[in-house]
């Protein structure tokens, strides 16, 4: 069994093959159950892989090892085409597949109506294999497949409605700006290459805890390959100032952004960092540089995310906020704490996603039954009182926003709380502190969409109120089941202040030490005090959303736009930051372009082009004024060459 780790991987990519080759001719329900069973069978798969390793002492340390081919063999080079099912993999890839299978089922019944039924499974599909491989990969160039195949089928997914300008704009746009960050990667690989002489994590390890490096090395060459990598995740994972990229991408179906923007895709950056944990230990100035742009971000975005009134763009923005939070545990050195929230977030962050698709759905059907054309099924001001046709929807988003908001009990709470606690005991109290105003601000922007969308009276016409309803099965399942997720998940990590194990602590800690390059000023009671404040930011954020946005106080919004107009616009188109991106670099880059165009390529390649056809044209008419036919013009043609001969050897 330990040697077929390729099944994982390889059975979404014998769907994307099946659906792609052959589902024009198939069913959608063929098409459906092709594209769901080989994810869950990865997940079935990788599962009692998962338990096996575990129970197995020879392989619970060190993982399962699994070398299909030798891969590259170059000169010094040598790249086996590798597996590595560990503790970090393997946790990894449940939580991959396990949310990426619920995607799949609720995306049969959220694209039903669809045209690219088979196309839109078949992406997936690939999409599947390609996170699959990142995340199971042994090497770092095996990994950039990955991490490239995820970046080509994130630019399909998006643009999957590829006829409408703004979604094939966003996945161009998405693809573009991640070759920025990969080049980072390209570059990091090559310097580790130099430094180390292998790319297999394994082996890297080996040699910085054999301490076979120069110290020099470290303070050096391997703190510019750290930040090479970060570069990488930056891009990946939507970090400033690469964050661009993510908003735009909601022009893609909904369960797509559930998949890329949840669960996989974008927490790719983060696991790098935690899988490669042992070379960023090394690096503490790399560390704080993760850490102080992940804060950033975290607030910057979260500041976004409380005045958009498209559903997914709100959830888009708390996407980057999340993903600053994780790289803001990371860098102060808390691995576990920012691996913890990949798992949770995926968990809240997927319900979300998936819930908003399911309010869409409903407005979409609501106005189509209405005759209405000129709505956007999006837009949040359209809704309310949504909670009465929807209850599984309702209830499931209402849980998924007390878990990112860090109600007390559900999985946000644990892995939020984590990351601040370990931001103020490593001693970077301003760090806690811009992680504790997004955590306000986050609170607020979830039960600003709650109370908006859900709850009070639905802004709509009586016809359009005759066409709303729940979700059908094959979607409100999936909500339900992260719902329990979502609710539940977070006691895998629950902190040792409570005496109880800590089941993710303890599975991780072979590779990643608890004692971290930060010695922790660990006290109990500022701990409890810590979450005693945690709490109190998270239900302070929820009252303020309550006094806006709860029945006619409502009104107060309107006079608090009109009184900070210029903040609320600045908010509302998102720092300018597209704006200033295109006066400052794709408009000069045009112009640029446009200049090469017309003065290289039209004027000088195609003018010298041009300019011989037009002589050989010329040379050809001048000869063609001699030979026309005519016996007289010939003998005087003659008779002027005999002259001119004559004139030449005689004279």
């Amino acid at each position: 069994m330990t040697n077929y780790i390729w099944l994982i991987p390889v059975l979404p990519l014998a769907g994307f093959l099946i659906n792609g080759l052959f589902g024009s001719r198939m069913s959608n329900k063929v098409i459906s159950w092709i594209g769901n069973l080989t994810i869950f069978a990865s997940f079935v798969f990788a599962l009692v892989l998962y338990i096996h390793m575990l129970n197995t002492p020879a392989l619970s340390e060190e993982g399962i090892h699994n070398i299909l081919f030798p891969w590259l063999n170059v000169g010094g080079f040598h790249v086996n085409f590798a597996f590595l099912f560990d503790r970090i993999s393997g946790t990894m890839t449940l939580m991959v597949a396990g949310v990426g299978f619920l995607i799949h089922v609720y995306s049969v019944g959220y694209m039903a109506e669809e045209d690219g039924y088979f196309r839109y499974f078949a992406y997936l599909n690939l999409f599947m294999f390609a996170m699959l491989t990142l995340v199971l990969a042994d090497n770092l160039l095996l990994m950039f497949v990955g991490w490239e195949g995820v970046g080509l089928c994130s630019y399909l997914l998006i643009g999957f409605y590829y006829t409408t300008k703004i979604a094939s704009d966003a996945g161009k746009k998405a693809f573009l700006v991640n070759r920025i960050g990969d080049f980072g990667f390209l570059l990091a690989m090559f310097l580790l290459f130099y430094l180390f002489g292998t790319l297999q994590f394994p082996e890297m390890k080996e040699i910085i805890l054999s301490h076979h490096i120069a110290p020099e090395m470290v303070t050096g060459m391997i703190t510019v390959a750290t930040m090479l990598l970060f570069v990488g995740a930056v891009g990946k994972s939507a970090q400033l100032p690469l964050y661009v990229w993510l908003p735009d991408a909601m022009a893609g179906p909904t369960p797509v952004s559930a998949l890329i923007h949840a669960a996989t895709m974008v927490t790719s950056g983060v696991y790098m960092i935690v899988r490669l944990n042992f070379l960023f230990q090394l690096t503490p100035n790399t560390l704080l540089l993760v850490a102080w742009v992940g804060g950033i971000t975290a607030l910057f975005a979260a500041t976004i995310g409380t005045v958009q009134n498209d559903i997914k763009k709100v959830l888009a923005y708390s996407t980057v906020s999340q993903l600053g939070y994780m790289f803001l545990g990371l860098g102060v050195g808390a691995f576990v704490a920012g691996f913890f929230h990949i798992i949770t977030h995926a968990f809240f962050k997927a319900l979300l996603f998936l819930g908003s698709g399911s309010v869409i759905h409903a407005m979409h059907h609501a106005y189509h039954n209405a005759g209405v054309h000129d709505k956007d099924p999006q837009d949040i001001r359209n809704m309310g009182g949504l909670s009465k046709f929807m209850p599984v929807t309702y209830w499931t988003f209402l849980v998924a926003t007390l878990a990112i908001a860090g109600f007390p009990l559900f999985s946000g709470f644990f892995s939020k709380d984590e990351i601040l606690w370990k931001a103020f005991a490593s001693g970077h109290k301003s760090l806690w502190a811009i992680g504790a105003v997004a955590a306000l601000l986050t609170s607020f922007y979830m039960f600003r969409l709650i109370y908006v969308a859900f709850l009070g009276q639905f802004r709509g016409s009586e016809k359009e109120k005759e066409g709303l309803h729940e979700s059908p099965r094959s979607m409100t399942v999936p909500l339900t089941i992260l719902g329990v997720l979502a609710a539940v998940g977070g006691f895998i990590g629950i902190p040792h202040i409570f005496h109880m194990p800590n089941l993710l602590d303890k599975t991780l800690e072979p590779l990643i030490p608890a004692i971290n390059p930060v010695h922790y000023l660990h006290n109990v009671s500022t701990e409890w005090t810590m979450m005693g404040i945690s709490v109190a930011i998270a239900i302070a954020g929820w009252l303020i959303a309550r006094s806006f946005y709860a029945g006619a106080s409502r009104k107060a919004v309107d006079g608090l736009s009109r009184t900070f107009s210029y903040v609320h616009k600045l908010l509302l188109n998102k720092y300018y930051v597209d704006e200033i991106y295109f006066a400052i670099v794709v408009h000069p880059i045009k112009r640029i372009g446009d200049f090469l165009w017309y003065y290289v390529d039209v004027i000088f390649i195609d003018g010298a082009v041009n300019l011989t056809g037009m002589l050989a044209t010329c040379c050809g008419r001048v000869i063609t004024l001699f030979q026309n036919g005519s016996v007289k013009m010939y003998a005087f043609s003659m008779l002027t060459g005999i002259l001119i001969l004559f004139w030449i050897f005689i004279g």
